[in-house]
């Protein structure tokens, strides 16, 4: 337990920072503004082509580890549905970010909390995962989108553009085929993108604090609560069950694990703006969930740890 918390502590007390810094306005909203689309643009896709060219794929057993996670969200799916269907009729915009809020996850915090727990080998099983899941999620949340919020705001054409182009899986996408076809990169290139991907969590950890809502945490209320239990409890559970279930084991399973743990993206309140959801209670969402992860997380890991 002492081990868990000795490596989350240093993640949230960035988060915590670059919340201060939003704060105090230091340096300025412009500035947080173009780092967070040059971390998201240059340095991870930066980290991800560097640890996936380089790492040993060997030994992973890469269609049941991500079976486990696809099988998890689709039953999650289904369940809010059937519980917004059959137990308690939520507003349409709000089921939707609900919905954001149980599913979608912030791979900023995960990457970081991966390599600190469990190094580079992790973190090729979490770049993995983020390549198959992160359009699955999408998929599914615009699905939930077109059924609840009745919005037409996005085409098939804009939706697979926005796969295609996204860097955190291109950068899964060229890191992967390098080391498939056993393509070294030339030593400099490499070592630049080193150094590029030391600066990658740092930065994007502080984002996450300069993303944090406080003042939204008073519109709690039910679908709030819900979000909260489904995504720090109920996920992580049932991910770690399932993959038990389909033979995973080991540090893979510890990997799904802390990807079920993981509070929701930053990224759902773009698209909650752009598509009709709740705003508020998105933004009150991500808000509480990782304020409260640092805990949850732990306990999981612990009792997980126990019960292996």
């Amino acid at each position: 337990m002492q081990n868990i918390i000795e490596a989350l502590l240093p993640i949230f007390f960035l988060i915590i920072l670059g919340y201060f810094f939003k704060r105090i306005k230091f340096p300025n909203e412009e500035f947080w503004a173009s780092s967070d689309k040059f971390t998201y643009y240059v340095l991870f896709p930066a980290l991800l082509i560097y640890k996936l060219s380089t790492a040993s794929l060997e030994g992973i057993d890469g269609f049941n580890f991500i079976l486990s996670a696809f099988l998890t969200m689709l039953i999650l799916t289904l369940a809010l549905m059937l519980f917004n269907r059959f137990v308690k009729k939520f507003k349409g915009d709000a089921f939707t970010s609900i919905y954001q809020g149980a599913i979608r996850f912030n791979t900023y915090v995960f990457l970081a909390l991966v390599d600190a727990i469990f190094g580079d080998s992790g973190l090729v099983l979490a770049a993995l995962l983020m390549t198959f899941m992160i359009p699955l999620i999408n998929i599914f949340c615009i699905s939930i989108f077109s059924i609840y919020a009745a919005s037409n705001k996005i085409t098939v054409k804009s939706f697979m553009l926005s796969i295609v182009k996204n860097p955190l899986i291109m950068g899964c996408v060229v890191g992967g085929l390098l080391n498939f076809f056993g393509i070294t990169l030339f030593t400099p290139l490499e070592k630049t993108l080193g150094i590029l991907s030391s600066a990658a969590l740092p930065l994007g950890l502080l984002s996450v604090g300069v993303g944090l809502h406080l003042s939204h945490i008073k519109e709690a209320k039910l679908e709030l609560i819900l979000a909260i239990i489904v995504k720090l409890i109920v996920y992580p559970l049932a991910i770690y069950f399932i993959g038990q279930a389909l033979g995973i084991t080991g540090l893979a399973l510890l990997v799904l694990v802390v990807f079920g743990s993981m509070p929701t993206a930053s990224s759902a309140y773009i698209l909650a703006r752009q598509l009709g959801g709740d705003l508020k209670l998105m933004s009150a969402t991500i808000t509480m969930q990782t304020l409260l992860s640092i805990l949850s997380i732990s306990v999981i890991l612990m009792l997980i740890q126990n019960h292996t």
